[in-house]
């Protein structure tokens, strides 16, 4: 009887260690980077579940063997584990516990670099014709211009389902981190640099993007949101926000970078330039063809080593969504 309530005992402080470390693992339910809506999000979970996979073979036996030593080699009368006051090697236990390990971190960097350089490209199995958005991270504001259609918009963007988003990202202040979980992984925004990163939407929503890097007094509000919607949709709201009288000048850009907080602005139309201005005030570099130095592969906004145009606009900036649905068969788009 005692030896009984003696385990039951047992039993609940185990139930209650993994009760406590469930609540204090500071997560909830709502894990983003475990609910992908696109097809980039999609490679970097897989990933992710690779990773917690590997990292399980080795976590988990060496806490159940941690437990089965405490219970098996306590002290006790009459316990008869064996006792070996004078082992000292065993190169099958050597091999078992250093060639494992070994075998995990080759895998591991396998298909991080193979995620990694996938990620550099366009996300395949689309046909649409990629936007390209550059991106400012400002003291305590996100800017988004996007250059192929004219408009600009702070703390918040649209974005057409299915259309593989290219991002163009630099910093006017602190170094932050872009980041929409369920769309893309992070990527550092940094004065004087132009940073690349792909995103794609599978479906019309609205998801939450933030600054993932301690960026100064009020970067917890470095929040935005992006709202992914159906061709016709997206369309409506660039011509709706084309109404906007408001200019995106120097002189707005001069007042939209004081240290402040803001809500959601739109521009209807912006200064071509700025963004690679942006770049260049802060030490970017021009590259010797392609005009602003940026960061990856596939150059689509400008024009490329032999001269040709990828802008994917039109001189006055206006850019026809009609042809969304273009062949990528630009050879800049397979190189």
């Amino acid at each position: 009887m005692w030896k009984a309530r003696k385990r039951l005992r047992n039993i609940a402080a185990i139930a209650m260690g993994v009760i406590a470390m469930a609540a204090l693992t500071g997560c909830d339910a709502n894990l983003l980077v475990f609910d992908s809506k696109g097809p980039v999000a999609a490679e970097i979970e897989s990933l992710i579940w690779i990773s917690i996979l590997l990292c399980a073979v080795i976590v988990i036996p060496v806490i159940g063997l941690f437990a089965f030593i405490v219970w098996r080699y306590r002290d006790k009368p009459g316990n008869k584990a064996p006792y070996k006051p004078d082992w000292s090697h065993s190169t099958t236990l050597e091999t078992i516990w250093w060639g494992i390990p070994i075998v995990i971190i080759i895998l591991l960097g396998f298909f991080t670099v193979r995620t990694t350089y996938a990620l550099v490209e366009p996300p395949k199995d689309t046909k649409a014709e990629p936007i390209t958005i550059q991106v400012t991270s400002l003291d305590w504001k996100w800017l988004f211009q996007y250059p192929d259609l004219g408009i600009a918009t702070v703390n918040y963007l649209h974005i057409p389902e299915d259309v593989p988003i290219q991002f163009v990202m630099t910093s006017d202040a602190a170094m932050n981190s872009f980041w929409v979980p369920q769309l893309a992984g992070q990527m550092y925004t940094m004065p004087g640099m132009a940073m690349r990163m792909w995103v794609q939407a599978d479906e019309p929503g609205v998801f939450s993007g933030k600054g993932a890097n301690f960026s100064g007094e009020y970067f917890e509000r470095m929040q935005f949101n992006v709202v992914s919607q159906t061709e016709s949709e997206f369309n409506n709201w660039v011509a709706e926000s084309k109404k906007s009288t408001q200019t995106l000048d120097q002189a707005a850009y001069a007042k939209l970078s004081e240290k402040n907080t803001m809500g959601e602005q739109t521009f209807g139309s912006m200064d071509q330039n700025l963004f690679a201005q942006i770049v260049l005030k802060n030490g970017g570099h021009h590259h010797p063809n392609n005009g602003l130095d940026i960061r990856g592969q596939f150059p689509l906004h400008g024009t490329d080593s032999d001269g040709a145009d990828h802008s994917g606009g039109s001189a006055d900036g206006n850019h026809d969504m009609s042809n969304m649905n273009h062949d990528m068969s630009d050879k800049d788009m397979h190189k």
